[in-house]
């Protein structure tokens, strides 16, 4: 691959793109050396979705202790890294500014370059940490609680958006519909834990736009299905019917878009990334589409699915060419559309 030529190299990564504060350490030659992650989804639970102000003070409080607990993790010094990596964009503004602030400041008084990484491309390479990892090129199915993205890459830098979605992201989809059935925050866990108690077949939603030809996603339909099929005091039994069938739609209407998206690209391996990627059914059917395909499935591990350092610092270290003086102005963008990049050492 393209940084094949950075093994001497040691990245440290910074994540504080919405409500995860996480630092890691990737090692060109040993690989991931240590990450360290603090959720934030306990104390946003009380407000049912992330508040940005508060998300943005916890960061200020909880990374310098993770950049001590990652680095003793890694038995390293700050004096062996050799770069800083820190995501910019897309997120919230205000936390994206922590972690872009501390590490820019880092980086000055360590005298190491900088690398603006973007939050998405640290999604299509995370399965990069994996040992069975992907060869180039790929389809990746990026899909979150912010984006679902169908996406031919081509190497480090170099992708083409296939399709995405003309509404909610699956993981929002995933998150609303929960709400909706009275589940407690964060609720894509939780609306997945009550499919699983869910008799297969009482309801059935219709899978958006597979009817039709084309890549891009819609998953708002299946939401207002299951807002307008719920009854006033719903017992146990229907919700978990309804969660059933919810789920149902959303993982074969990806199955289907990924099976489309891999016999027009021609392409025969399929990468899966972000925090929807760590759902069980959807796992489940994509195992068995790809099997019956003779097509290859990679995913990161659970860890690597929702945001965390690990897949920044390697991310970072894959586009050590990109890497800024620390004195440059600090990069922090809420909106960067992933067509932006360009490959390592280009412009965009």
């Amino acid at each position: 691959m393209e940084a094949a030529r950075h093994t001497t190299d040691i990245v440290l990564g910074i994540e504080t793109s919405c409500d995860e504060t996480a630092v890691a350490v990737y090692d060109g030659t040993r690989g991931l050396r240590a990450h360290a992650l603090h959720s934030q989804a306990a104390m946003h639970a009380e407000y049912g979705g992330v508040v940005p102000e508060l998300a943005a003070r916890d960061h200020i409080g909880r990374i310098q202790p993770l950049l001590t607990a990652a680095l003793d993790e890694a038995g390293l010094g700050i004096e062996d890294i050799t770069a800083l990596a820190y995501t910019a964009g897309p997120g919230l503004i205000g936390a994206l500014l922590v972690g872009a602030s501390f590490a820019s400041g880092l980086a000055a008084a360590l005298d190491l370059p900088l690398i603006p990484v973007h939050h998405l491309e640290g999604h299509l390479l995370a399965p990069m940490l994996e040992q069975d990892r992907p060869e180039f090129p790929f389809v990746a199915l990026l899909v979150s609680g912010g984006h679902t993205l169908l996406v031919e890459v081509a190497g480090v830098g170099r992708y083409k958006i296939l399709g995405e979605t003309l509404d909610d992201a699956a993981g929002e989809a995933f998150d609303k519909t929960a709400k909706l059935l009275g589940l407690a925050y964060p609720g894509g866990p939780e609306l997945a834990k009550l499919a699983r108690q869910g008799h297969d077949g009482r309801f059935r939603f219709k899978r958006p736009m597979t009817d039709r030809p084309g890549l891009d996603f819609s998953f708002s339909g299946i939401k207002t299905a299951v807002a307008t099929t719920l009854p006033a005091g719903a017992d146990e039994q229907t919700r978990a019917d309804l969660a059933r069938a919810f789920e149902e739609a959303v993982t074969e209407t990806l199955s289907i878009k990924c099976r489309r998206a891999l016999q027009q690209t021609g392409h025969s391996r399929l990468v899966v990334a972000g925090g929807v990627g760590a759902n069980r059914r959807l796992r489940e059917r994509l195992a068995v589409e790809t099997r019956a395909n003779n097509w290859q499935l990679y995913f990161p591990q659970t860890q690597f699915c929702t945001d965390n350092a690990a897949m920044i610092a390697y991310a970072g270290w894959a586009r050590l060419a990109d890497a800024q003086p620390a004195a440059s102005p600090i990069l922090a963008r809420a909106r960067w559309p992933l067509s932006e990049l360009a490959a390592p050492g280009q412009a965009a």
